[in-house]
């Protein structure tokens, strides 16, 4: 699909600042599959779906996990985790986009995983240090981002959940399966 295209499905789903956003996670995830080889136009294209359920309603959003064969788990956490999962689905069945690579880094996007893939890893960053951002530790994390994809994802997944702990908010388990993951990329105990 092109990414014009692509761009006009999104832009009816979102509000325009998380639009922009979109826009900008798309040039980001451009920039981060080209400099470590992930595949551009499945980073581009999981880019501008990242967010296609983001503003969808939570009771559809919650039935969508209920009747479908995602982690029912979802539900006992905040509601921000699933329009990641849910999204996905609604982008195979809306719009026909198939590719099991791009719809396992819409996925992902939000909480990580253990064993992501380059791809993955390009759309989590790229959502989480998109030029848009604004919050501690980001700046750093794009700084490490020129050099070492695995350490700013671990970056990432670390800062997600010391600030998930400070608001005494349940942290889902594969954000703790990401960041034990990339602390040790090469295996071997840290």
């Amino acid at each position: 699909m092109q990414s014009d295209k692509a761009l006009a499905i999104v832009e009816k789903q979102l509000k325009k600042p998380r639009y922009e956003h979109t826009v900008r996670v798309m040039e980001t995830s451009i920039k981060l599959a080209e400099k470590y080889g992930a595949d551009v136009k499945k980073a581009e294209t999981a880019a501008i779906f990242h967010d296609y359920a983001k503003y969808r309603p939570l009771e559809e959003m919650q039935r969508w996990i209920e009747k479908e064969q995602l982690p029912k788990d979802l539900l006992q956490y905040h509601h921000e985790l699933w329009h990641g999962p849910v999204g996905a689905l609604m982008i195979e069945r809306e719009v026909g986009i198939r590719d099991p690579d791009v719809l396992h880094a819409i996925t992902v996007h939000t909480t990580g995983c253990a064993g992501m893939s380059v791809l993955d890893k390009v759309v989590f960053l790229a959502d989480y240090i998109e030029p848009g951002r604004a919050f501690p530790g980001v700046d750093e994390v794009r700084k490490v981002s020129e050099d070492d994809l695995d350490k700013a994802c671990w970056m990432a997944s670390r800062n997600t959940i010391n600030m998930l702990v400070s608001l005494h908010r349940k942290v889902y388990p594969d954000t703790f399966h990401a960041y034990n993951d990339l602390l040790n990329p090469n295996g071997g105990n840290a």
